[in-house]
């Protein structure tokens, strides 16, 4: 099997997850057996482009012809049984779907943000989740909001561009949604269940994991959407070394806001940029990762590298948090609500009404376990050999490798107690979701699978 993998790499200077998975996915491809024929470009040759290249620029998010030349040359000689498209801007375009069907090559597209609608690409703008341009055919409210790259100008270049390929995404051929919150998105876009595959990404298995250890871990960007001021309210509402540790590793704009509460606690511990050395460390040195973002987040790797670990997350009810957790329900498309209201009604349980996520019953099978989470009015409820509780406070909902919650202080400083009295019996099923759903072999073989189904 022969497939381009074509992606526009984002600057280097700005640390991309984006990149990073797919250097992983055209590695584990390789590995597997298939031919990959990398057609790369990055945002890095901008500023030693020719003049002449330069001028082209402001249109190659709508059009990009060399692009388009380098791609049907590429086509014409390998004849390709795929072409696997991420990240089309600026310097591909998602004219490369049009190229490639002109040339009889089937299109996937593993769409890693909301960018099909939203010209950020994060449902996300001012420190609240905005579903402004949904529904729009031309997203003016971006540009009033200077959205892309905080320019008038470019937040209407990539509007327009968004409009005008709107016919272009909807033929792609198969979409790679990275979670079910991404597949709720393409259906709301307007895209058949039929051309949408859950597939997430994977991280190599770091072997078997270390022993669990105590508290809490936060590693990220320190950044507002990724939800740190909520947890430092969360966490406040406790006294000090009731919860055990809390480690923050990461840099970004609120490190000041890390360092100050590390200063006025002796529970809080900031670690700093890591490197995997480090992550390491951090992480086994932890019982609960947390995952506290206020924002749809599309596919936080640290989640699956927390699960590969053996260690359950605690995490906020938005984008693809609760289908990494295993606490996946019904709801809204991700950007058609406010954070308070992440959810939409799940269907009638037997025997209770709907609710949101966030108030359903709580998942639960079979078996008992010993110490259970902190009730609200300070019990010690059940836990059961899944580490899931048959009380839980209001707002938390349990799921196969962790819970989840509204972004909502009140509700996640309720949760900590419950993560920090659950974490090992959910330490085993965390691993064990890792293997079955985010393991390399497993994830691999679904990829070629779609491939295969398009040839």
């Amino acid at each position: 099997m022969r497939i381009v993998v074509a992606h526009n790499r984002y600057r280097e200077a700005q640390p991309s997850g984006e990149n990073t998975i797919v250097d992983v996915e055209i590695s584990q491809l390789a590995a597997a057996g298939v031919e990959v024929l990398p057609f790369l470009r990055s945002s890095d040759e901008i500023p030693s482009m020719p003049k002449t290249a330069k001028a082209l620029l402001p249109i190659s998010p709508i059009y990009a012809p060399r692009a388009q030349q380098e791609l049907s040359r590429l086509l014409t000689e390998h004849r390709p049984d795929v072409l696997h498209l991420h990240n089309p801007y600026p310097l591909l375009s998602p004219w490369v779907v049009r190229t490639a069907h002109r040339h009889g090559v089937p299109v996937v597209q593993t769409v890693h943000n909301y960018r099909q609608v939203c010209s950020s690409g994060l449902y996300f703008r001012d420190g609240v989740i905005c579903q402004d341009c949904r529904g729009r055919t031309l997203g003016v409210p971006a540009v009033v909001h200077r959205c892309y790259r905080g320019s008038r100008a470019q937040s209407a270049l990539m509007a327009t561009t968004l409009a005008v390929h709107r016919g272009t995404w909807k033929s792609v051929d198969r979409f790679i949604a990275l979670t079910s919150a991404v597949a709720d998105h393409l259906r709301d876009y307007g895209i058949p269940d039929e051309r949408i595959v859950v597939k997430p990404n994977a991280i190599p298995d770091p072997g078997t994991p270390a022993p669990l250890g105590r508290g809490f871990l936060f590693l990220g960007r320190l950044s507002p959407e990724k939800g740190l001021d909520l947890l430092l309210e969360a966490w406040r509402r406790h006294p000090d070394g009731a919860l055990g540790p809390l480690r923050v590793a990461g840099d970004g704009e609120l490190r000041p806001l890390v360092e100050a509460a590390a200063a006025e606690r002796a529970d809080v511990t900031f670690l700093g940029p890591l490197d995997r050395a480090g992550v390491r460390e951090a992480l086994n040195a932890s019982a609960v990762v947390l995952a506290t973002s206020t924002w749809h987040d599309v596919l936080p790797t640290v989640i699956i590298e927390a699960l590969a670990s053996g260690r359950p997350v605690l995490g906020t009810a938005l984008g693809g948090i609760p289908y990494l957790v295993g606490a996946d329900t019904p709801r809204e498309p991700a950007g058609t609500g406010p954070a308070v209201a992440a959810s939409a009604a799940a269907p009638p349980s037997p025997g209770g009404p709907a609710g949101p996520v966030g108030l359903a019953d709580p998942v639960s099978s079979g078996g008992v376990g010993s110490v259970g989470p902190v009730g609200p009015g300070g019990s010690v409820g059940q836990v059961d050999s899944a580490g899931r509780a048959s009380a839980l406070p209001a707002g938390i909902r349990a799921g196969e490798a962790g819970w989840v919650v509204p972004p909502d202080p009140a509700a996640l400083a309720a949760a900590l107690p419950v993560a920090a009295a659950g974490a090992a019996a959910l330490a085993g099923p965390a691993r064990a979701r890792y293997d079955r759903t985010f393991h390399p072999e497993v994830v691999t073989k679904r990829l070629i699978d779609v491939y295969a189904s398009l040839r």
